[in-house]
């Protein structure tokens, strides 16, 4: 079963996080906007306080569509924009906003805007032999804001993802490819990216202007939804 709770008033909002987080890190965005949206925000499978679910990113999926509301604006950042990507070509949604988010994590020989492969290799090796020194060092990457790191950790501390859940996931960000699917999208979608984004290239940005996806860049790093200058305008189509 996933972890979910709701809050607020207005059109309803989702909140899918990243890898090796929980939904407590959109607790301020949740703050914020409460009184404009309907927010529901939803713990990923094997992360935070929900429990595991076998399988890969189409099993993920068909849980977490379980419990959405219906015709929702689905927001998803890192890992849970991938994710909100698949769910697009699942069901109806009214909106897709994808923060720091890409359709393929992971450099190929065709696709120069993601992660290099074998960083990506050292990195899960270094997670299958320290989990805990392989998390931190992920989080260290998230932001240079100590304050905000400490409130990551925290989060973290309390709510840890399981060893299966983390390994799940990278599987799901090495693996997926899904500009096929992004490209099929035809409900209304909106990039926000941050220029000093360590795992997501700032030059992606050229790809989704090519797909006519409207974009827009934060002067931040990896966590644009924490960044001062963050504002959530829903584009009505």
């Amino acid at each position: 079963m996933l972890y979910s709770s709701s809050i607020g008033t207005g059109k309803d909002l989702v909140l899918l996080h990243g890898w090796g987080f929980n939904s407590d890190l959109f607790n301020a965005f949740v703050e914020c906007y409460k009184n404009h949206y309907r927010i529901t925000v939803i713990d990923l499978p094997g992360h935070g306080r929900s429990d595991i679910v076998e399988g890969g990113i189409d099993k993920w999926c068909d849980e977490i569509i379980k419990i959405l509301p219906s015709n929702p604006i689905l927001l998803g950042w890192s890992l849970g924009g991938l994710l909100a990507i698949n769910i697009a070509n699942k069901i109806k949604l009214s909106h897709l906003v994808l923060l720091a988010s890409s359709p393929k994590f992971v450099t190929t020989d065709n696709w120069n805007y993601g992660i290099d492969a074998d960083n990506f290799h050292q990195f899960s090796a270094t997670l299958s032999l320290n989990l805990s020194k392989g998390l931190k060092r992920f989080v260290s990457l998230q932001s240079e804001n100590k304050a905000q790191l400490k409130s990551l950790n925290q989060s973290i501390d309390t709510f840890p993802a399981t060893a299966t859940g983390l390994k799940q996931g990278l599987n799901i960000l090495l693996n997926s490819d899904l500009r096929q699917q992004f490209k099929q999208l035809k409900i209304p979608t909106q990039i926000i990216l941050g220029k000093q984004d360590t795992l997501i290239p700032i030059n992606i940005a050229k790809w989704y202007k090519q797909q006519n996806t409207s974009v827009t860049i934060l002067e931040t790093g990896h966590l644009p939804f924490l960044h001062q200058d963050f504002e959530l305008r829903i584009i009505q189509s």
